[in-house]
C-alpha cells in the first residue's frame, strides 16, 4: 500500500499554465529592461568618455573658408601663452627681487591676463584666425616662406647669426613741409614743424645659454612675432656692418632642440613648431606686400582750437572772433584746453584718425581760415580754425604706423571676405594651466 505522504503529481489546469506563462513573460521583460537601462548607462558614459576626449576637441571655434581651427589646437595654444606670460612675469619678479627694479605694474598687467580668461581665448582665437588668413592670403598671392628663410628666421629668434649681427645706425628721413598759401601766411607767421622720429634697432644680445649672459633672459617663443605683427622697420641709408655672434652653432642647435622638447610637451608636434616660424616670415612677408601701396605723404590739416564748456560760451567766443579779436589772445584767456592754451591754441598738423570723430568732420570740412561754429565733443565745446590743408609728406614713425594700420585694416577686411566664422563653444574650456606662480599672487 503506498504510503499516503509520498507527493503526488500536480495536474495543472490551462488557466494555471497560462499564468506561469505571463509570469515567465514578465521575468523576460523586467530583466531585458534592465539590461536595456544598462547598456544606455554603458553607452552615455562610453560616448561620454569618447566627447571629452576626442569629439569636443575635434569641434572647431572657428571657420575659415572652410579651414576650421579645433579646440585641441586652440587648447594648447591657450597653455602656450599662459606659459609664455608666466615666464615673463617670473623675470620680472627675478629682476626685483635682485636687481631691485620697481616692475610692479608690468607684473600686474601680466597677473591680470592670467586671471581673464575670457580674454585670454579671444586672444588666442584672434591671434590663429589672422594666422590662417595669412596662410590662405599668402598662397592665393603665390607667396612662399622657403626652407632657408624659416631657418634664418628660427635662428634670428635666437640671435644667432652665422654671418654677423647686423646693427645698422638710424637717421631720420628729412620731412619738407609744402610751402604755405597767402591765405594761411595772412593768419599765422610761426609754421609748426613736425619732429622726426628716429626708431633704433636694438642690438640682439646674448643667447640665454651663452656664459657671457649676466642676466636671466626669456627662451624665444615663436608666437613671439605673430602675437604682435610684423613691426615696420625704419629704412637707414646706412650699411648693416656685421658684427660676430658670441652664439655658437652648437649652443644654437641645443638651445633650439631644448625649445623644440619644450613646445612638444606642451602639446604641440615638431612640424606645428616649424610652422609658427613659418607663419612668421609668410606674415612678413604679406606686411610688406600690403605696406608697398602705402603712400608716404597723408592729408593733412593744421588748426587751432578754443575750449570751453558750455555753447552758449561758444558762440560768444566765436562772435569775438569773427568780430576781429585775436585768435591767440582769445585761447590764452577762455580755453580749457591747457596743453596749447597758450600757444595760441595751436594743435599743429594732424591727419585722420588723430582727433576724435566731431572734432575731425568739422576740422577737413571748413576751408582756409573759416572759423567753425560750436563743434561739441566728449572734450566740450571747440571754436576750431583751420590754418592749411596740404599733403603733407611722413617722418619715419608716421610712415610706420601708416603701414601698420594698413595691414590691420586688411585683416579686418579679410575676415569678411573669407568669411570667418567663430563659436561661443569654447568659452567655458579655457584651460587655467599651467598656474600663475604663487609669488605672484
Amino acid at each position: 500500500m503506498a504510503d499516503p505522504r509520498e507527493s503526488k503529481p500536480v495536474l495543472h489546469t490551462k488557466k494555471h499554465i497560462a499564468r506561469l506563462e505571463r509570469e515567465r513573460q514578465q521575468t523576460r521583460l523586467i530583466l531585458g529592461g534592465f539590461i536595456v537601462v544598462l547598456l544606455v548607462a554603458l553607452g552615455m558614459l562610453v560616448y561620454g568618455y569618447v566627447d571629452v576626449k576626442y569629439l569636443q576637441a575635434r569641434r572647431p571655434v572657428a571657420r575659415i573658408a572652410g579651414t576650421s581651427i579645433p579646440i585641441a589646437e586652440w587648447q594648447t595654444r591657450v597653455r602656450m601663452q599662459r606659459s609664455r606670460l608666466i615666464d615673463q612675469l617670473l623675470l620680472y619678479q627675478q629682476y626685483s627681487q635682485y636687481f631691485g627694479m620697481d616692475l610692479t605694474s608690468q607684473e600686474q598687467q601680466i597677473q591680470a591676463q592670467l586671471d581673464s580668461t575670457s580674454t585670454m581665448g579671444q586672444t588666442v582665437l584672434d591671434q590663429m584666425i589672422d594666422e590662417e588668413l595669412i596662410r590662405q592670403e599668402t598662397a592665393k598671392r603665390g607667396i612662399l616662406a622657403g626652407t632657408q628663410e624659416v631657418d634664418e628666421a628660427i635662428q634670428a629668434s635666437f640671435q644667432f647669426y652665422p654671418s654677423g649681427t647686423p646693427t645698422p645706425s638710424v637717421t631720420p628721413t628729412p620731412v619738407t613741409l609744402p610751402t604755405l598759401s597767402a591765405d594761411t601766411l595772412a593768419l599765422v607767421t610761426i609754421t609748426p614743424t613736425p619732429t622726426l622720429f628716429a626708431t633704433p634697432t636694438a642690438s640682439p644680445t646674448p643667447s640665454p645659454n651663452s656664459e657671457q649672459s649676466a642676466t636671466p633672459t626669456l627662451a624665444p617663443s615663436p608666437m613671439a612675432t605673430s602675437t604682435a605683427g610684423p613691426s615696420p622697420t625704419v629704412t637707414s641709408s646706412s650699411t648693416p656692418i656685421p658684427t660676430p655672434t658670441p652664439y655658437t652653432l652648437q649652443g644654437f642647435e641645443t638651445a633650439y632642440s631644448d625649445s623644440v622638447k619644450e613646445l612638444v610637451g606642451k602639446g604641440l608636434t615638431e612640424a606645428q613648431v616649424r610652422e609658427l616660424y613659418e607663419n612668421n616670415v609668410l606674415r612678413q612677408k604679406l606686411f610688406d606686400q600690403i605696406a608697398a601701396d602705402v603712400p608716404r605723404t597723408q592729408d593733412q590739416v593744421w588748426a587751432r582750437h578754443i575750449l570751453v564748456a558750455d555753447e552758449a560760451t561758444a558762440k560768444a567766443v566765436r562772435d569775438r572772433l569773427v568780430g576781429g579779436e585775436d585768435f591767440a589772445k582769445v585761447a590764452a584767456e577762455v580755453s580749457t584746453d591747457t596743453a596749447n592754451k597758450d600757444k595760441g591754441g595751436d594743435l599743429g598738423w594732424f591727419g585722420k584718425g588723430a582727433m576724435v570723430p566731431e572734432f575731425e568732420t568739422a576740422a577737413y570740412s571748413l576751408t582756409v581760415g573759416e572759423i567753425s561754429q560750436p563743434v561739441k565733443s566728449q572734450f566740450g565745446y571747440h571754436i576750431i580754425q583751420v590754418l592749411a590743408h596740404e599733403e603733407i609728406p611722413l617722418d619715419d614713425s608716421a610712415y610706420s604706423q601708416a603701414k601698420q594700420t594698413a595691414f590691420n585694416d586688411w585683416l579686418t577686411k579679410a575676415r569678411i571676405d573669407y568669411k570667418v566664422v567663430t563659436y561661443d563653444n569654447w568659452q567655458n574650456i579655457v584651460p587655467t594651466d599651467p598656474p600663475a606662480p604663487a609669488l605672484a599672487q
